[in-house]
């Protein structure tokens, strides 16, 4: 999910198999919480430097975006941007995440979201050109489309995958919605008005169901990006259709603003509750991260410098093990959410914090997380 600096994030459980490695070398610090999210945030980063673990463990990012607009933070994350970012960390392979990217200016209104695809189907062929090195950025593309069109939804889809037939690999039609007065500036995330809309409760909508009942026909995914308050919808989403596959986006998106602020306990109890019965559902898998956003409530980006992988992994350890718990390591992968979750993190600390987390799993456990759960979930060829 993409937004400008008022944006949003999310966090865990089972205190184990966790070992705080390799403690990190950080900058001194000179700014003020006011130099973070700049455009592009790049000197508050730098504050905090450390050195890529492991180094030579392959990673397939199975969720980031590229856009270049002046209302977002930063203004342009392009494929040059992902790959100094990544530097340090054997990043293999991406998939490509809607963020309502280089719409079409012309054309039926339904039609224009197939220009996202377009656009990363062209720095998807530019990675592929090997001018960035072993990189293979956007190997799998998930778009957007209005769900809600029902049944008039069909030729959106085979437009998105004729734009990117060897690559499209989903929809996502977010349904991160809160009860008025939850969040503090409203209902829903900053978002583009020309995305497919959140509306209350759009999971359980007839029309939105109709729409969503094609994925199955031509073969895609569906990322389900909601607030934790909706859990128990996409899970009812789910057992209603069996034979979709369903990626439960930034841990179901725990709020810590707004009403949740000061709640984190509360807010966890539920989210366990939740997520347990999410995990029962096989044709559900986990996306393990994406919860540095202002949402979330950790206020990251006001510090006078941003945090270490140490810090990071003492504040999400407790979530991110409670969902690899339920879900296993063979339904769970790790993610970046760059450059949204960037407003509080380097790619380095964040790609670190994942390493320290499990470094006393069994290397397919670890495998299965940093690649191989991505790589099967999206289809991705061998890298």
């Amino acid at each position: 999910m993409a937004t400008k600096r008022l944006s949003v994030g999310r966090r865990g459980f089972l205190k184990s198999a966790v070992a705080v490695v390799a403690t990190a070398r950080v900058a001194p610090s000179s700014a003020t919480a006011q130099d973070s999210p700049t455009t592009g945030n790049q000197n508050w980063l730098a504050l905090t430097r450390e050195t890529a673990l492991e180094p030579q463990l392959a990673i397939i990012d199975p969720h980031h975006h590229f856009w270049d607009v002046a209302d977002r933070t930063p203004e342009r994350y392009l494929l040059a941007q992902l790959v100094a970012d990544a530097k340090g960390h054997n990043l293999r392979q991406t998939v490509f995440i809607e963020c309502g990217s280089m719409y079409r200016a012309d054309g039926p209104e339904e039609f224009r979201v197939v220009g996202e695809t377009e656009f990363v189907q062209g720095i998807a062929a530019e990675s592929a050109s090997g001018r960035y090195g072993d990189l293979r950025a956007a190997a799998g593309i998930v778009g957007a489309a209005d769900l809600r069109l029902g049944d008039r939804v069909a030729p959106v889809l085979e437009a998105q995958i004729a734009a990117s037939p060897q690559r499209f690999r989903g929809i996502r039609h977010g349904g991160a919605w809160a009860e008025p007065g939850v969040l503090p500036n409203g209902s829903v995330a900053t978002r583009g008005s020309n995305r497919p809309a959140v509306v209350p409760h759009l999971l359980l909508d007839p029309a939105f169901r109709r729409g969503y009942a094609h994925l199955r026909t031509y073969g895609l995914s569906f990322e389900g990006w909601v607030y934790h308050t909706q859990i128990a919808e996409l899970t009812d989403l789910a057992k209603a259709f069996p034979d979709t596959t369903i990626i439960f986006n930034h841990l179901g998106g725990p709020i810590g603003v707004g009403q949740y602020a000061g709640r984190r306990d509360q807010v966890f109890a539920a989210w366990k509750s939740a997520v347990a019965e999410l995990a029962r559902c096989p044709n559900v898998v986990a996306k393990v991260g994406g919860i540095q956003m202002v949402v979330n409530g950790y206020g990251w980006h006001e510090r006078t410098q941003p945090p270490t992988s140490d810090e990071l992994l003492a504040a999400n350890r407790d979530w991110y093990l409670y969902m690899i718990d339920r879900f296993t390591p063979a339904r769970c992968m790790f993610e970046s959410n760059f450059p949204v979750d960037r407003l509080s993190c380097s790619y380095t600390v964040l790609w670190n914090q994942f390493k320290k987390l499990t470094k006393d799993f069994s290397a397919s456990d670890r495998s299965a997380m940093f690649r191989d759960t991505a790589s099967r979930i999206y289809r991705l060829p061998r890298s």
